[in-house]
């Protein structure tokens, strides 16, 4: 049987994360696990999770000691919907830009034998309405870039919302994971792609948040900006240093 982990990690979440609860209990199927990383988040979210997951035996709570960025939230959630034999994880969002209703979408690729859904704003049918024209072409002149940096096709890099199968997260070695923020996104995919993990998109519409503000800041954006040259160097190291197929007597 497939059993999913929903993974959302929290920080000053506290009055998304309810109706965001249970919103993805309505979507997901009843064998998913809910897993909350919060990191000690100072207006009571982790308390909230807690009481969530008292009433809920679907929902789990992974207590940090301070806020360690997203990349690591993930890494932790990861690690332990490994440890709980998870079939699958997925990254979303906990201030509703990922909606929840488009879960089912995700596991049903998934389900296909896709190693690696993306929930995609970049093909047809998917969106960013609200965002301004110069956050759109921003976020969409950085895929290009990373695109043609990384030779990777995919059209949203640096997207939250997809789901990898165990065996995928696995083939990625997330212990080894270097990047946070959009430039964590942009790896994980890559090291899949290098892995000869399957990747496919599938249209979602990201909305902006309902409540609180972005986390997201200048400084994890621009990271991108030489992360991604420094993965394709890691990259091209990685291949001068694999030894070279050895020609076989009948070759010669």
């Amino acid at each position: 049987m497939s059993t999913p982990w929903i993974i959302i990690p929290t920080y000053q979440e506290a009055e998304n994360l309810p109706p965001l609860i249970a919103a993805v209990r309505e979507a997901a199927p009843v064998e998913a696990t809910i897993l909350v990383v919060d990191d000690n988040s100072p207006d009571g979210t982790g308390a909230i999770a807690d009481d969530l997951a008292a009433r809920h035996p679907d929902v789990r709570v992974l207590h940090r000691a301070g806020k360690g960025g997203l990349a690591s939230a993930y890494v932790a959630g990861f690690h332990a919907a490994l440890d709980g034999g998870a079939s699958h994880a997925i990254e979303m969002d906990a201030d509703f830009s990922h909606d929840p209703a488009d879960l089912p979408r995700l596991l049903a690729a998934a389900a296909s034998g896709i190693d690696l859904v993306l929930g995609s704003r970049y093909v047809d049918g998917g969106g960013t309405p609200g965002w301004t024209r110069r956050r759109r072409w921003l976020s969409a002149g950085g895929g290009v870039y990373a695109r043609a940096v990384l030779g990777l096709p995919f059209r949203d890099l640096t997207g939250g919302f997809r789901c990898f199968s165990a065996s995928a997260l696995r083939a990625i070695d997330i212990d080894t994971l270097t990047a946070s923020g959009y430039a964590f996104q942009i790896e994980t995919i890559f090291r899949a792609a290098r892995a000869g993990c399957s990747v496919r998109e599938i249209p979602i519409v990201f909305r902006e948040r309902r409540h609180g503000t972005s986390k997201m800041s200048a400084a994890i954006a621009a990271e991108a900006l030489w992360r991604v040259p420094a993965m394709r160097a890691s990259m091209l190291a990685s291949d001068r240093r694999r030894p070279a197929p050895r020609r076989s007597a009948m070759a010669s």
